[in-house]
Formats: C-alpha cells, sequence, structure tokens
C-alpha cells in the first residue's frame, strides 16, 4: 500500500492527539482542525474540508446518540427518585447489614457495583457517599479505604464493563468494525478480572488498618466528612409522600433486576441475548427507565408531572451532553480513518473510500514482531495514555480504530478493543489519575486525592496487566 500525503497527515495528528492527551489537555481542538485539514488534502480542495468537518461529527452524533439517550433517561429516572426520596429508602436497608468493618468494605463494593451498572457511577457516587460510607466508618473502616472501595467498583469495575447501557462497548465496536455483543462480553469477563484482582489486593492492603466500632477514630474521620450525613440530600421543601417513596423504593430496583435477569436468560438459552445487544439492550433498558420515570413523576407531581419531567429529562440531556459531547468530534476524527465510514464523511463513492489508519498500520506492521502480546500490551498502554485526559471514554475511538488495524488475522479486534477499553476507563474513569472524577470521590470521604490515588494505584496495575494476559490466551 503506497501511502499518501493524507495518510500521514492522520498519523501525525492521531501522534498529537495522543501526546496532547499525555499532557491532560483537551484534544478536541486537534481532532477537529486534524478531520478538516485530512479532509481538504484528501479532496484537494478547501470546500471538501469545510463540508467533511461537518459531517465527521455528523455521522458520529447519529452513531452515538442512543448512546445519550440512555444516559439522559437514566439520570432523569434517578432524579425522580431522588424528588420521592426513594433514592435514600433503597439503600437504607443495606446499612444494617455492615455490622464490621470487613463485611462493610465488601458490601460498599457490591452496592457501589449494581447501582453503577444501572445508573452510572457519576450520578450514583454522591448517594452512597453520603449514605452509606459513613455507616461504614461507624463500624471501623476508615474513610481512605472506603473510598478505595466505591472507586474500584464503582469508577472502574462497573463502568469498565459498563454492561447494561453499554456505552463504552458501542463506541469501542463501532471504531474497531466489529458486533458490539462481542466486545460487550470480553469486555465484561476482563472488567470482573480486573476490579476482582485490584479489589482482592486493596482489602489486603488495607485491612490492618480496619478498626473496631468503638474506635474514636471513627467519630473524627466522621466529622471530616465535610457535613455529608444521612439525609443531607433531601431538599426541605419537597412535598412529603412518603408512601410513593416506598413504592418507588422497592419497584425500581425489581424492575432493574428483572430486566437483567430477562437478558441473562436469553442468552444463556440462545446464545446472543435475544437481540438485546448494543442499541436493542439499550433501548429495552431505556424503555422501561422511561416507564418508572413516567410512574415515578405522576405519582410525585400528580397535576405538575407535566413540568417535572420535562425538567428531569432536561437535566438528563445536559448531564449526557456534559459527560458525552466531547467524544463527538474525537470520534468522528477517528471514524474517519475507518472506511466504514469515510465514505459519508468525505462524501464519496464507496469504491474511493480510503482506510487511513488501517493503511498505515498495515505498513509498519512488517517492522514490527508478530506478537499477540506486544499488540495486547501495546493497546493497554495506549489505553492508559489516552485515559490521562480524566474522562476515560474519550480515548476508545483511537483504542478501537487501532484494533481493528492492529488485528491481522492471528488475534480477534474485540479481543484488543475490550483490553484498549480496560486500559481507557480504568485510568481516566476514577481510578487512578488525581484530576478525574476520583475528586468526588475524595471529597465526599474527606481524605486527600492523592491519597486515593496511591492505595489505587498497584491494585488496578496489577489488574490490568494480568486481566491483560489471561485475555490473550483465553480468547
Amino acid at each position: 500500500m503506497e501511502l499518501t500525503v493524507s495518510h500521514w497527515m492522520y498519523g501525525f495528528f492521531t501522534l498529537l492527539i495522543i501526546i496532547t492527551m499525555m499532557f491532560r489537555k483537551g484534544v478536541v481542538l486537534p481532532t477537529l482542525l486534524g478531520t478538516f485539514l485530512v479532509a481538504w488534502v484528501f479532496k484537494g480542495n478547501v470546500i471538501g474540508g469545510f463540508t467533511a468537518v461537518f459531517n465527521a461529527n455528523l455521522v458520529a452524533a447519529k452513531e452515538l446518540f442512543n448512546i445519550f439517550l440512555i444516559i439522559t433517561f437514566m439520570v432523569a429516572l434517578l432524579h425522580s427518585l431522588k424528588d420521592l426520596d426513594a433514592d435514600r429508602r433503597m439503600i437504607q436497608p443495606i446499612q444494617k447489614v455492615m455490622i464490621n468493618g470487613h463485611l462493610a468494605f465488601f458490601v460498599l463494593v457490591v452496592v457501589t457495583y449494581v447501582i453503577s451498572l444501572f445508573f452510572w457511577p457519576t450520578p450514583a457516587v454522591p448517594l452512597i457517599c453520603a449514605l452509606l460510607v459513613p455507616a461504614a466508618i461507624r463500624t471501623g473502616l476508615p474513610a481512605a479505604a472506603a473510598a478505595v472501595a466505591v472507586a474500584l467498583s464503582g469508577q472502574g469495575m462497573a463502568l469498565s464493563s459498563d454492561y447494561v447501557i453499554q456505552v463504552a462497548p458501542g463506541l469501542s465496536a463501532a471504531s474497531a468494525g466489529v458486533e458490539t455483543a462481542d466486545v460487550l462480553d470480553k469486555g465484561f469477563i476482563l472488567s470482573l478480572i480486573t476490579g476482582g484482582i485490584a479489589i482482592f489486593l486493596a482489602y489486603l492492603i488495607n485491612r490492618r488498618h480496619i478498626r473496631s466500632q468503638n474506635d474514636p477514630r471513627n467519630e473524627t474521620e466522621l466529622t471530616m466528612m465535610r457535613g455529608i450525613e444521612e439525609g443531607d440530600q433531601q431538599e426541605k421543601d419537597k412535598p412529603k409522600v412518603p408512601l410513593w417513596g416506598k413504592f418507588f423504593a422497592v419497584i425500581v430496583p425489581l424492575s432493574m433486576l428483572a430486566v437483567m435477569i430477562y437478558m441473562v436468560s436469553t442468552k444463556l438459552t440462545s446464545g446472543r441475548m435475544g437481540g438485546f445487544e448494543g442499541g436493542d439492550g439499550a433501548a429495552f433498558i431505556g424503555g422501561v427507565a422511561v416507564v418508572l420515570l413516567l410512574l415515578s413523576t405522576v405519582a410525585f407531581g400528580k397535576h405538575r408531572a407535566l413540568d417535572y419531567i420535562s425538567e428531569h429529562i432536561t437535566n438528563g440531556f445536559v448531564f449526557a451532553f456534559k459527560a458525552m459531547g466531547p467524544v463527538i468530534p474525537i470520534a468522528g476524527f477517528f471514524f474517519l480513518g475507518s472506511a466504514d465510514f469515510a465514505g459519508s464523511i468525505l462524501s464519496i463513492e464507496e469504491d474511493r473510500t480510503p482506510a487511513l489508519l488501517f493503511d498505515l498500520v498495515q505498513s509498519f506492521q512488517t517492522y514490527l514482531p508478530e506478537s499477540t502480546i506486544l499488540a495486547g500490551f501495546s493497546i493497554l498502554l495506549i489505553g492508559i495514555i489516552t485515559g490521562l485526559d480524566g474522562s476515560g471514554f474519550s480515548g476508545l475511538p483511537l483504542t478501537g480504530a487501532l484494533s481493528g488495524a492492529l488485528a491481522n488475522g492471528t488475534i480477534d479486534p474485540s479481543v484488543l478493543a475490550a483490553i484498549g477499553q480496560m486500559g481507557s476507563i480504568w485510568t481516566g474513569g476514577g481510578t487512578i489519575i488525581a484530576w478525574s472524577s476520583l475528586v468526588a470521590i475524595a471529597g465526599f470521604c474527606g481524605i486527600p486525592v492523592m491519597e486515593l490515588v496511591r492505595k489505587n494505584f498497584i491494585p488496578v496495575m496489577a489488574g490490568l496487566c494480568i486481566s491483560t494476559l489471561l485475555a490473550l490466551f483465553i480468547f
């Protein structure tokens, strides 16, 4: 394959984006500029650059909009449950299970993981830290250990698989040119391996610091949590609807559990999810969330439900675009490097569609040793580097695209995409860098964020390395 000027320019901007991420800066500007210049050079006229930079964002938005919708409806549902005080009631019974610090650590892990699977960690963390962490500290679990449990299970294990909402595997699969279900299953297994190793090591490291229930240091740490105590999140002027709050505190978890059981059962009986992978799975869960949102809003507002539901959906969209908005131009740039999308972006015939990234990788593969281990750890390293921007999701188009290009028949591209997904989200999602959403967990627990980074680093890196090795041999 003879490389052209557009190939070299695309490679230059890909390298520039990686370097920019390493310096913890935003990459939206270089991706937009790169899309414009690469298209200009390829088309041979500046008009082609103008149209391509718009088309790239449009194509990316079309591909990813289902992701924005599912985030919107799940966040809107969480807000409506907060109106009813149902969010607090869902958590309250779990506090009684925490009888000592050791058990409290694993209770935090399980509860954070389950809630984060359905609602994402960012909106779930304030609820957990406000209601469960104080109860855990009272049993003797240090605040730092509680923060480790929340971060590793939510920001790490749950978010890296994203098995329910399926944002991460959807991004990785679209960029790698494979089915979402393939990345979804492999990512789920790798997230459990990485999380299991990281959480077990973290417990071993922190177990000697766990205290008795009567230790005076428990109360001292509670006062350092900056006033975050049970019930602080409730608004004083809300209408009181305790009956409906109790009802939805039961019906919402049962509904989500039923959804999960149904999806898993159809997968076990048919070998696939019976159509509930990728967009269809998100649509199923999103539809259930919409119906629950309708019912909970009517129960809370009655005649004011028309205003309340609009407000909740608007807040959900705002959250979705804040979380995922920068991913659109980034995905647009890497879609330009894929033959599957370049034709629509450049407005050219299918037989003239370039595969810029694939061609670049293919040209350099002859100079590299054909090693699956080298390929796997290279993608993991790139994923970790892209996660340094503090997002976790912005690097997925790059790791996915490189996975599709590096796969040469000796390794499945979906395996590489899942490995890259682990590296990017465990890093940028909020476990081992201080400028990510890990700051929120540290703040809620009243500990320095750098202390939390140090406690997480060795367990997370050990989990990532071992899971990558296992992935290359298992899959």
